[in-house]
């Protein structure tokens, strides 16, 4: 399950929805696969979706490149709710492991200094799928319509910017993050282990709270004591009240 948007001049985030669409008329309809994999793309994914689809989710992919600091909040709510995580080492994902422990996430790729290393000594990212016969293929039959049978160019500026303009590094972690999702896939065949680690990440939550990020935003940031100024309801007046 695929959620997102793009704005309206967003022409990368088109074709990237475009393609997961496509793929899912593929997948969907595949008289091997098509009655046991589905491939959904959540349209306007927003806060009312998420609270249906954030309790019932199994694993939570939060797979921005290491240093970018992409990931928000979103990644704490699936761990509150049960879900085990697959991603890197980027953002709200270190403090999850720090917490959870790396047992009880699935951590891969690269890390900040590997990122850093690989840009020095320059990134390629044809040089990774020269030598990743499956994730050249994915990209051939981007390039090449597969997906898109009636307009066999429609994504081809998706797979020029993974070929040459590849600034999230995706290709190099490509390999690494199947891996792990062979692991995912081993580890929810065993049930019980499975439940252990959702466990695990449940009870873990209590530093995520809202309580202690304001609390430390006052004192380390702000500056500010409590105090105990009630602000009055909007029945009330303008004024609030002293306890």
């Amino acid at each position: 399950m695929f959620g997102g948007k793009a704005a309206p001049g967003y022409h990368m985030a088109k074709q990237i929805i475009k393609l997961i669409n496509s793929v899912a008329t593929v997948v969907n309809n595949d008289p091997i696969v098509g009655d046991k994999l589905k491939v959904v793309y959540l349209e306007n994914y927003r806060v009312s979706m998420a609270e249906k689809i954030i309790p019932a989710a199994d694993l939570s992919e939060q797979i921005s490149t290491a240093g970018t600091e992409a990931s928000g909040t979103g990644n704490m709510k699936f761990m509150l709710n049960g879900a085990l995580t697959i991603g890197t080492l980027d953002g709200a994902n270190v403090e999850m492991m720090e917490e959870c422990g790396k047992e009880n996430i699935f951590i891969f790729g690269m890390t900040v200094d590997d990122v850093t290393e690989l840009q020095k000594r320059g990134y390629n990212a044809n040089d990774f799928i020269a030598k990743n016969a499956e994730l050249a293929q994915c990209i051939d039959q981007i390039e090449t319509g597969y997906f898109t049978p009636d307009s066999p160019y429609l994504l081809k500026d998706l797979a020029n910017s993974i070929r040459h303009h590849d600034r999230f590094l995706v290709c190099a972690d490509y390999e690494a993050f199947i891996k792990k999702q062979e692991e995912v896939s081993q580890t929810f065949l065993d049930r019980q282990k499975w439940i252990k680690m959702c466990l695990h990440n449940i009870a873990s939550c209590g530093k995520f709270s809202t309580d202690r990020t304001i609390s430390e935003y006052a004192t380390q940031i702000w500056g500010v004591e409590p105090n105990s100024i009630r602000l009055a309801a909007p029945y009330e007046g303008a004024e609030g009240t002293n306890e």
